[in-house]
């Protein structure tokens, strides 16, 4: 390896390493040359540019000063995550196992340098002042009577800011209608549920202080910081509480904590934290799967009825007149049918990365395969449950391969012919969708009619949903291509699929912002991307703004890198998503 000591600069006596990153070589820094991405650059949250060969910007012109300026952009934006991740980073607490009404979550090893994940944390209990604070409410979950008086108007702006901007941003296509209750549930739990609002408020600080840019940032971290190991408090705190007793005493809360989980869960990944998915998953998995079978009776009367059964005891539904009787679902009905729908669309695609079955696939199964289901994916995340159902059978197939591979008994004949069904019925939906006109929600009166009418969000949220359901089964399909036939992106059917998925998000996406609901697709078609692609793939990403808030995005552009620098090595066609979704340590969850 060569290195040399470089003079003439501020840190002359620094020995950099000519091997290392381009990124850090432009930027004349010391690299310790890992892989995909360097510490130095993890550290920063940077662009880790790694090339055997030299890049074209590396000019020692322009374009190499271009460049420079745009790595000193990002190390400037990324200062604000870089002091919150300092604020909230807690010493590493001893591994430990939660137990939901006798439903052991295991936890694994807290990792340095994240949020300790909630199920990871030991329960602490409440001191006596807080004690004395706290009532029972009808879930058994401590509840907060006083906390109503004792909000800011800072909590109010924060509490404004989720519902009309973070809100949209993290789930722009949900939008249920108003006659079904719209987000009022959400309203309602964060001014009457502690889980919630924490949760909320530590979301809402830490996006508002981003788009803040205050010069005080040092106040402004510590707030994020100190709401945001509040909200892992209360919930540690609420999942220990349940995991003494009985779940059907707390059903309500069960419902507060689960919606609560998945927050966060979205929250941490938005900001490019994945240290904590896998343990924030295991347990909400663990929190559905009690309630379903101990209080829906899942295994006895199946999935359907035992969903029923939950939003039948986390009622009634509220009624909106005295006089009428127009109803529409409590918040906890609403928080379950929503946080439920996330859990199992999130179970799915850490499936596809470590290529095991779905612990939820019995659920989907049955919940996804209906045309009444109470499961709604596109509602929620711009993916119908056909598209979710194919992909959830897909990974099953792709776990059942990799036991018959281990084995040492892998018939390819079988796996052809375990595949075609889902193939069919895939590339039959999809051709169905093409043709269809695009579907707009009507109102159902003249006067909702006009109100709608003067959404001008309404319609176009719409119109996008049905943008992204073909860019979901089109990486279905590609998805299931790369289990089946192996890594072969040269492959006629694969270079159409990608295309199709590009000329989507490049030329008929917008805001472009979408792009952060479908990033396993994108990612799926990065993969398989020709080289004279590369650059849509980048610019699709590079122009995310500001890019400390679009994580997920940026993750998937740097695993495509890694699998581009490497397309033509030896192995590359033994490549399966498992390998290039692998990070030691952490599930990278694309959602």
């Amino acid at each position: 390896m060569n290195r040399q000591t470089l003079h003439g600069s501020p840190d002359h006596n620094v020995i950099r390493s000519f091997d290392g990153c381009w990124t850090c070589r432009l930027r004349r820094k010391k690299c310790d040359e890992r892989r995909p991405v360097c510490v130095t650059c993890a550290t920063l949250y940077i662009t880790c540019h790694y090339d055997h060969e030299k890049p074209r910007w590396m000019d020692g012109g322009a374009r190499q000063k271009q460049m420079a300026e745009q790595i000193k952009a990002e190390v400037k934006e990324s200062a604000s995550r870089r002091r919150w991740a300092r604020v909230v980073h807690p010493t590493s607490p001893p591994s430990d196992t939660v137990t939901i009404a006798s439903g052991p979550i295991e936890s694994p090893e807290p990792l340095s340098g994240s949020l300790a994940p909630l199920t990871c944390l030991p329960a602490t209990p409440p001191t006596n002042g807080e004690v004395a604070k706290y009532q029972t409410d009808r879930s058994g979950l401590s509840h907060d009577t006083s906390d109503n008086m004792s909000l800011s108007g800072s909590d109010h702006l924060l509490f404004t800011f989720y519902l009309e901007h973070l809100l949209p941003f993290l789930f722009p296509f949900y939008r249920p209608p108003i006659l079904q209750g719209g987000r009022a549930w959400i309203m309602e739990l964060m001014l009457n549920s502690p889980v919630m609002r924490r949760a909320t408020l530590c979301q809402s600080s830490f996006f508002f202080s981003v788009i803040h840019g205050s010069s005080d940032c040092a106040s402004l971290d510590e707030l994020v910081g100190a709401r945001t190991r509040d909200a892992f408090a209360i919930l540690r705190q609420s999942i220990q509480f349940m995991g003494s007793s009985c779940i059907m005493e707390h059903m309500h809360g069960a419902a507060r904590v689960l919606v609560s989980i998945m927050q966060l869960q979205r929250f941490e990944v938005a900001v490019m934290s994945f240290q904590n998915c896998q343990a924030h998953l295991n347990a909400a998995v663990a929190l559905l799967k009690r309630l379903m079978g101990t209080i829906g009776g899942a295994e006895t009367v199946g999935p359907r009825l035992a969903f029923d059964n939950v939003l039948h005891r986390l009622g009634p539904s509220t009624r909106i007149l005295p006089t009428d009787s127009f109803q529409i679902p409590s918040a906890e009905q609403a928080a379950f049918s929503f946080a439920s729908t996330l859990v199992m669309l999130d179970d799915v695609i850490a499936s596809t990365a470590l290529q095991e079955e779905p612990k939820l696939y019995e659920y989907c199964r049955y919940l996804l395969d209906e045309p009444d289901s109470l499961i709604n994916t596109e509602a929620v995340a711009g993916c119908q449950n056909w598209v979710l159902l194919g992909i959830s059978q897909i990974a099953c197939l792709d776990a059942w391969k990799q036991r018959c591979k281990r084995a040492g008994n892998l018939d390819m004949m079988e796996l052809v012919r375990r595949a075609s069904p889902i193939k069919s019925a895939l590339e039959a939906r999809l051709a169905r969708l093409e043709v269809q006109p695009e579907s707009r929600t009507q109102g159902s009166g003249t006067l909702l009619s006009i109100f709608l009418a003067n959404n001008g969000q309404r319609p176009k949220s719409a119109c996008q949903k049905t943008l992204a359901v073909p860019v979901w089964a089109r990486a279905a399909l590609l998805y299931l291509s790369v289990v089946v036939s192996g890594w072969q992106p040269r492959s006629t059917e694969v270079s159409h699929h990608v295309t199709k998925i590009l000329d989507i998000l490049c030329n008929r996406v917008e805001p472009q912002g979408l792009l952060r609901t479908i990033v396993w697709p994108f990612c799926i078609a990065g993969f398989l991307a020709q080289p004279h692609d590369e650059w849509r793939f980048r610019e699709l990403v590079n122009n995310l703004q500001p890019r400390s808030v679009f994580g997920t995005a940026r993750k998937a552009l740097e695993l495509m890198e890694n699998i581009w620098r490497n397309r033509d090595a030896e192995n590359s066609i033994n490549y399966d998503l498992g390998t290039l979704f692998s990070s030691p340590g952490e599930l990278i969850l694309l959602v």
